[in-house]
């Protein structure tokens, strides 16, 4: 049996590439009927956009401004054309933001992450995510049905009728979180209940450390982590190669750095950027919050997507210094007015009883007049006097973070 799920995995990434920017003015022209993407993308010319370079000069939509925009225009805000009867199922998750799933086979494009991880037709397999108005259980139950499994809706918690099951169906595959999987086969231990069974397992929505990965592999089941979110499904998943995550198809990721929609220097922490191709459900670069960093070279798997680290922190880091709030998005405007410089860190730290700003900046060539322009732009920005740090190119941390509070 192949170890891909289809040939648009090891295509040549020119050719992926080439494909995916080929059919992005027509997703846009879809987009555009919606009317807040219509106000957002006003003036733009959808059949323009057929690079990343022009991609990255249209406007990011963060998605910590969904709940604001649904309340203002339900369900949806304004971001899909199409009628909510015209979808299969409605859901809802915290803010609240509101997620329609696709009537499309596969409308969470999970089947593939599935696939990596081990799981083939004819699998039987527990999944544990929520299939209570949250799309999760939803979006890993659609995955392995398309794939060819079938699914016992189990969702999480009552241990001792998942045993029954378990021991009823036998199911080789588990999806939820790390955490339940450890719960669930702690409980069965205690209990003398036989979970043997399970084999694999593809976890998300939690953190899943060396510690309990070395953990489920020595009680005999290999687990792969796969990164997404309510709004697109599927994004990036591990493989067999476990190097990092490769990128879902139909997607165009980007990385940027906090507070723009500049993107940054390939290997260099920022936030994650989603573009997809989803007629019914489009979504132009939508921010997810969450930092990462993409990896060189192609997967030793074969696959030949973008790959990226994983999950790597979260990209607001937005805080309160004297009573006022200060973001990324003004670093980066300091950034900006000053082109010479490398990365920038805002530390923010006490005194005594008073909040401290200290802007620490790479400078090739530090001078005392270039402190004074950065210290007169950080109060111009941010209002709020601080201290100026200039350090050597390459000095601050490749980890994604502009505000360093470190109170």
């Amino acid at each position: 049996m192949s170890e891909h799920y289809d040939a648009l995995e090891t295509r040549d990434p020119a050719e992926r590439e080439a494909a995916l920017f080929a059919g992005l003015p027509e997703i846009l022209r879809k987009a555009i009927r919606a009317p807040a993407y219509a106000e957002r993308l006003n003036g733009v010319d959808p059949a323009s956009i057929t690079s990343r370079d022009a991609l990255a000069r249209l406007p990011v939509l963060r998605k910590s401004e969904l709940p604001a925009l649904h309340k203002a225009a339900p369900p949806f805000g304004g971001l899909v054309a199409d009628k909510p009867g015209s979808f299969s199922r409605l859901f809802t998750s915290p803010g609240p933001i509101f997620e329609p799933e696709g009537t499309h086979n596969d409308p969470w494009r999970g089947a593939r992450a599935l696939f990596a991880a081990g799981f083939r037709p004819g699998d039987v397999v527990l999944n544990t995510f929520s299939y209570h108005l949250t799309p999760g259980g939803f979006i890993f139950d659609a995955s392995a049905r398309a794939l060819g499994c079938a699914v016992i809706p189990a969702g999480p918690g009552n241990t001792e009728q998942q045993f029954e099951l378990i021991e009823a169906y036998r199911p080789i595959g588990y999806s939820g979180t790390p955490d339940f999987l450890k719960i669930l086969l702690d409980a069965a231990a205690t209990a003398g209940r036989d979970v043997s069974s399970i084999k694999r397992a593809l976890v998300s929505g939690a953190a899943f450390p060396k510690s309990l990965q070395e953990e489920m592999k020595s009680r005999g089941i290999d687990a792969y982590q796969a990164f997404g979110t309510a709004d697109l499904g599927m994004v990036a998943f591990e493989t067999p190669s476990r190097d990092g995550m490769t990128v879902n198809e139909d997607l165009i990721m980007e990385i940027v750095r906090p507070g723009t929609g500049d993107p940054v220097t390939p290997g260099d922490v920022g936030e994650i950027v989603v573009t997809s191709l989803d007629p019914h459900h489009p979504w132009i670069r939508l921010a997810l919050g969450d930092l990462t960093a993409t990896l060189p070279g192609k997967s030793p798997c074969g696959r030949t997507n973008m790959r990226i680290k994983g999950w790597m922190g979260r990209a607001d880091q937005t805080t309160k210094v004297k009573g006022m709030f200060v973001r990324p998005e003004q670093i980066a405007e300091i950034g900006k007015r000053h082109p010479s410089l490398g990365r920038l860190r805002l530390v923010v730290s006490r005194a005594g009883e008073t909040d401290v700003m200290t802007l620490k900046a790479e400078a090739a060539a530090a001078s005392e007049a270039l402190r004074e322009e950065l210290g007169a732009s950080l109060r111009a920005v941010t209002k709020l006097g601080g201290n100026v740090e200039l350090v050597g190119a390459g000095a601050l941390p490749n980890d994604g973070k502009v505000i360093a509070d470190e109170r």
